[in-house]
Formats: structure tokens, sequence, C-alpha cells
């Protein structure tokens, strides 16, 4: 899932500046959406539409669209896939550091609509005139918005807890994009099947336990994590982890003070974050710099294997942990 930690939000009014000629703009994108109105035909002649379904129902889309504007947490997973959208929300420099040049570019090409989808430029993304807007935010920033984006142009939108590879799935179908998919998703079967053959002995026999440090985390804390990219270790390659039970909160969710470090113990190897270089997260440093930590059989053993997590929201991102979780499996040592 796209989970992110729950920390308290809060709400910023939208932008609403120059009201008249935000209704003008309004207006006329909707004249002109009716007009472009051509059936369910999926070719890429003029007013070509198509349906697809979404959290917020049946939407009718262009069935090629060209002016995509990406908001919330579409961007980079759009990007990863081919996708140049002409406006988006920011990313933070710890989302945008590990994407590929080429990405960033296109990133940085698009127009910057604001901080986040609660503080979205109305009047800037109208004069655009997109003819596909993609979001995917918590829902009640979403409803606090949804009008005034199906006003300018046909609007899809996923909740934080939509599956990523059927997220991937929904963006491509949304943009037109499900060739270049097919072609991450090929590459994404193959990484696991190798994975699961080349360490089957040791998926079988290991117990793991992802733990991380959030970056907005209270001094001397860490969480044991099951979402992210230990959802992917677990549910494609089979790792034995630790999960929330049925219906709780996810794991990740609760800091842990330091002195339940020592409580890893029982667990037969730790996956712990690094960066694209090998090092130990920023936010995680402080984890490994503690005695407690130092004290764990796991780490005097070699038993705790640093993973490179770019992210877990499209295939790209996850190509590049896989290839890392390969390497740290292939690095672990016999069990004593």
């Amino acid at each position: 899932m796209n989970r992110k930690k729950r920390t308290p939000m809060t709400m910023t009014p939208l932008r609403r500046r120059g009201g008249a000629l935000v209704a003008v703009l309004l207006s006329t994108t909707l004249v002109l959406s009716a007009c472009g109105g051509g059936g369910e035909d999926s070719g890429n002649s003029a007013g070509a539409t198509r349906t697809i379904t979404a959290d917020n129902g049946t939407i009718e889309i262009p069935a090629d669209p060209q002016r995509v504007v990406a908001l919330g947490n579409t961007s980079q997973p759009f990007i990863d896939i081919g996708g140049k959208p002409i406006g988006v929300t920011e990313l933070s420099a710890s989302e945008l550091d590990p994407i590929p040049a080429e990405q960033k570019a296109t990133f940085a090409a698009a127009t910057n609509l604001g901080a986040d989808t609660a503080e979205v430029d109305l009047e800037k993304l109208a004069g655009m005139k997109p003819d596909l807007i993609l979001v995917q935010v918590p829902d009640s920033e979403f409803e606090g918005i949804e009008k005034e984006l199906e006003a300018i142009a046909p609007t899809v939108f996923w909740g934080l807890d939509t599956e990523w590879k059927t997220f991937a799935d929904a963006l491509a179908e949304a943009g037109n994009l499900t060739d270049a998919l097919s072609e991450q998703k090929t590459a994404f079967e193959e990484k696991v099947a190798k994975i699961k053959e080349t360490h089957r002995e040791v998926i079988a026999d290991t117990s793991f336990v992802a733990v991380d440090r959030w970056d907005n985390a209270d001094p001397g804390t860490f969480v044991i994590t099951d979402f992210g990219c230990i959802e992917i270790a677990a549910d494609d390659i089979g790792l034995n982890s630790p999960k929330a039970a049925e219906g709780d909160d996810p794991l990740g969710w609760t800091d842990l003070p330091f002195e339940q470090i020592a409580q890893l113990s029982k667990y037969d190897a730790i996956l712990y974050p690094v960066d694209a270089e090998g090092q130990p997260k920023k936010a995680f440093a402080p984890v490994v710099e503690s005695n407690t930590w130092k004290a764990l059989p796991a780490v005097g053993s070699g038993r705790a294997l640093g993973v490179f997590c770019p992210g877990n929201n499209s295939y790209g991102p996850v190509l590049k942990y896989l290839d890392s979780l390969d390497s740290a499996l292939a690095s672990l040592p016999a069990k004593g």
C-alpha cells in the first residue's frame, strides 16, 4: 500500500485569488469539455473518449490525453511510466533525490502548482487547460477540492490505500501508457522469480524484521515497519517478517523507544534503510550509533542488512529495491 506515517494534518485554505477570472476560466473549460465528447472510441481522433473507474467513480476521459496534470502522489509514478505532466505539486528532496536524472528533468519542466493539493493554485491550473487531472491524496483533502478540479478537467482520484500495482495499472490506463508499464511489469516478474529461486533456502529458513526511523520521529525512537518496501519483500518474495494483525494499525505507525531495540534479537536477520551509497539513511543513523543496536547478535554477526528503498509507488523504484534486496540476501552469512 501507499501508506504514509500518520501525523497531524493541517488543512490550508485553497488559493482563490482573482475569483472572477477563475470563474471565467472554469466556465470556458466546461464549455470546451462539453464540445469534446466523442463517445467511447479508443482511437486518437480529436474528441475521442473512454471511461475508467477510480475512487471517485466512473469518469469519461480523453482516449489519448496530452495535457495531464499530476497532483499529490501521482507525479513520480506517472513520470516513471513515461508520462510528461504539464503541471505538478511539489515533491520533497527525499522523494526527488532517488529518481533518475531524466525523470527529475521531466518533473522540473512541469509547472509548479503549489506545495500540495490543498494549496493548489486553481487560477493557474485552469489557465493551463489540462485535458486530464490525476490525484492521489488523503480522501479528506480531495473532498475539499474535488468540485473545483472536476470543473476544470476530467479528474481521476485514488486514495492512499490503493495497492501500488493497482495504482500503476490505473495510472497507465488513465494516461494511455500501458505499453511502457508492460515492460516494467515483465522486468519485475523476472526479478522476483530470480530472487525467489536464488535465495529459496534463506527465504524459507530465516526470520526477518524490517526497522526504520521517520524523518519527523521523536528523538530516541524507531519503528518496526510492515509497510513500504518490506511489503514487497514479504508478499512477492516470501520473506517471513512481522506484520500487524488484521484490522489493527500498521506496526510502522508506533514509535518505539531505543530501549526496545534489544527485542530485535529474536529475529535471525534485520533489514534497515540505507541510501543509494549504502550508508544508513540520515534519520536512521542515530539507531545504528546506539550501543543497544551494536550489541544485537545480528549486528555483530553481519546479519543486519542495509537495503536501499527509493520508493514503492511504482515499478522503477521497486526494481531498484529488488536489486538491493538481492545483494543483501546474497551477503547474508550462514546461521551460526
